[in-house]
């Protein structure tokens, strides 16, 4: 079944406020092994080789749309905080009865960037990319289509990545965000 492309006819909407404290304190608890033992997303996207990741779920989503969603090394280190605010997020702001695609906590470290990019592949047209940040400075520049926008902790944001975008973090802190991508079902509940 065809998805319709999901524009959300902003480059960002605000999505609310979120509990994030369980969250930024298990990530923040982690040593630094935990963000090395897997480059999935520095492999496979040029755009994000200055990034630092740790999977939860991933899909390469070859065989679109019939694709195949695996649990990844940071499953077992961060779900029991991550799930309830994913299911809290969507619960609140999305139609029921979708998946969730890709779920991972991104580091940008102090003095690296994302260059500017469309997320090419249709999985990333037919979901929504949230942001949830965890730790940012006054030095990240998160733009898109031209424009700068400012995340904060403890909101959660819902990405256009069908606009150009990018993240220059010019400070001495890392900044660091849970993201995930949630495609709804393709025909809604009634």
């Amino acid at each position: 079944m065809k998805r319709k492309k999901m524009d959300i006819d902003t480059p960002l909407r605000e999505l609310g406020e979120v509990e994030i404290d369980a969250i930024r304190t298990a990530i923040l608890a982690l040593d630094g092994t935990a963000w090395k033992q897997q480059q999935l997303t520095q492999n496979t996207h040029e755009v994000h080789q200055q990034t630092e990741s740790i999977m939860l779920v991933h899909t390469t989503a070859a065989g679109w749309p019939e694709i195949e969603v695996s649990k990844e090394n940071g499953w077992d280190l961060l779900a029991d905080v991550a799930v309830p605010l994913m299911h809290g997020i969507i619960e609140t702001c999305y139609p029921k009865g979708g998946s969730i695609i890709r779920a991972m906590v991104s580091r940008l470290p102090a003095g690296r960037n994302i260059s500017p990019h469309i997320d090419q592949h249709p999985s990333f047209h037919a979901g929504h990319r949230v942001h949830v940040p965890i730790t940012t400075n006054p030095r990240v520049r998160f733009m898109i289509d031209g424009q700068r926008y400012n995340l904060e902790p403890g909101k959660a944001y819902e990405l256009n990545n069908q606009k150009n975008h990018s993240v220059m973090n010019k400070g001495r802190d890392d900044t660091i965000s849970f993201l995930f991508d949630y495609v709804p079902p393709a025909k809604p509940a009634t």
